[in-house]
């Protein structure tokens, strides 16, 4: 199956699939993902679908099976779950934490990311530079502008602001 034959088949088919899939397992978004998935599967296999001479039938069958191992595998996360207990309760995060989460969202995303591995995973200034591929003095940059724009978004509870301001 050319490239061009496998694009036509895929726009004739996959509504139709997607349909059938939806009807054995009763999720359409379940059946849309595993009906992708088994196309993608099928792309690298083009020659060979063409040879069996039924590319509907293996995409069906692979759909279904990858929809049959998604349920064995929340079915053996469940029974861990009920075998190791449910987990502790969390309590709801305190709001100066959310008030740094909202600052940390408004920060470009590359210093967001210098900025949590150097506090938050604990990395040296070389380590970040390693994982991130930035130079060092690029990351101490990232790092020096990120404290102040958090320092300007970040108002501190203990200080009071006069009267007037």
């Amino acid at each position: 199956m050319t490239v061009e034959e496998f694009e036509e088949f895929y726009a004739q088919a996959v509504t139709r699939l997607t349909g059938q899939l939806y009807v054995m397992l009763g999720d359409l978004h379940e059946a849309q993902d595993v009906v992708q998935e088994a196309f993608v599967k099928g792309w690298s296999r083009r020659r060979q679908l063409d040879r069996d001479g039924q590319p509907e039938a293996w995409i069906r069958t692979v759909a279904w099976r990858l929809a049959v191992s998604r349920w064995r595998f929340r079915r053996r996360t469940s029974e861990a779950w009920r075998r190791g207990g449910a987990p502790p309760a969390v309590e709801g995060p305190e709001p100066d934490h959310l008030v740094l989460v909202d600052a940390l969202r408004e920060l470009p995303p590359q210093q967001r990311r210098t900025l949590a591995l150097y506090y938050l995973c604990d990395l040296s200034v070389e380590q970040v530079a390693g994982e991130t591929g930035l130079s060092s003095g690029t990351v101490k940059t990232h790092l020096s502008r990120g404290r102040a724009a958090l320092a300007d978004r970040i108002q501190d509870p203990r200080i009071e602001e006069a009267p007037g301001d």
